[in-house]
């Protein structure tokens, strides 16, 4: 009887010598292998996939725009700073959104562009639409678990802020993310 190249294959020597003489006298059965690899790379159904969560196209950022009403600044800075991390917020605030100011410096300041501040993301009372990150990405792991404690219904990095970990975190705690978008680029692009 002739030996199929998989037969040859499990009985030659490099199979040996990597899984040892007597896992190559077992053999197995043909297609068990592949069915247990296209178990593991189907994907789930499409309702399930966290990369849906994850927002990259100029449709997708609008549809987001559109639906949320409450940002926290996580990181906002105080208006003598002249940052991005206050005029970005300001310019939210004058298109219609409300801002929730949640700095991480200014220990003292209890008030931002005329909104209580608040010291976490978690101690903001009521709902949260979008949680608009300004941290370096290496700063981001520290506030990924306050943020989930509010669960809001999106993460958004501002430009040059990426952090692919903590993005498909929330991804796959359902939380749509934005990543490296100027949010106020982004609502001067759809008329706001």
């Amino acid at each position: 009887m002739r030996k199929s190249n998989r037969e040859k294959l499990v009985a030659g020597p490099v199979f040996r010598q990597r899984y040892g003489a007597a896992r190559s006298s077992r053999m197995i059965p043909h297609g068990a292998c592949i069915a247990s690899m296209a178990d593991m790379t189907t994907p789930p159904p499409s309702g399930l996939d966290w990369r849906a969560h994850m927002i990259t196209s100029s449709a997708g950022i609008r549809a987001l725009l559109g639906r949320i009403r409450r940002i926290a600044v996580l990181g906002i800075k105080t208006e003598d700073s002249g940052a991005p991390a206050f005029y970005v917020a300001e310019y939210a605030q004058h298109a219609g959104y409300e801002i929730v100011p949640v700095p991480v410096y200014y220990p003292t300041v209890t008030e931002i562009l005329g909104e209580k501040v608040y010291r976490s993301v978690a101690a903001i009372p009521g709902a949260v639409d979008l949680v608009n990150v300004f941290r370096r990405p290496a700063d981001i792991p520290a506030h990924v678990d306050d943020i989930l404690a509010k669960r809001p219904a999106a993460v958004w990095f501002q430009s040059g802020i990426r952090n692919d970990a903590a993005a498909e975190r929330f991804a796959r705690e359902g939380i749509d993310v934005v990543q490296d978008r100027c949010l106020m680029v982004e609502l001067r692009s759809i008329g706001k």
